[in-house]
């Protein structure tokens, strides 16, 4: 169990460097998504489900999905086909 919270841990400072050091807005994205993730099972391991859920629900899913739709409004995510101009 306690090699799990390392790998945890480690797993969540990694990604929050990524995040900080990567210039690729998309892949930012989806790197905080997975901090998320490893969050709620970090809560999940703390005995605190109503927060795992929280978390997965609002840091994971609903934050990720608004960045999402924010990245495709500011058109940093292009559709199959434009081009750069």
């Amino acid at each position: 169990m306690e090699a799990l919270n390392v790998i945890l841990l480690l797993f969540i400072l990694v990604c929050a460097v990524a995040v900080s050091r990567t210039k690729n807005l998309l892949s930012a994205v989806i790197i905080f998504m997975a901090q998320g993730l490893a969050m709620s099972v970090v809560w999940i391991l703390l005995r605190s489900p109503d927060l795992a859920i929280t978390e997965a629900a609002v840091g994971a899913g609903i934050t990720s999905i608004l960045m999402f739709i924010a990245l495709k409004k500011i058109h940093a995510i292009r559709e199959e086909g434009e081009k750069d101009e």
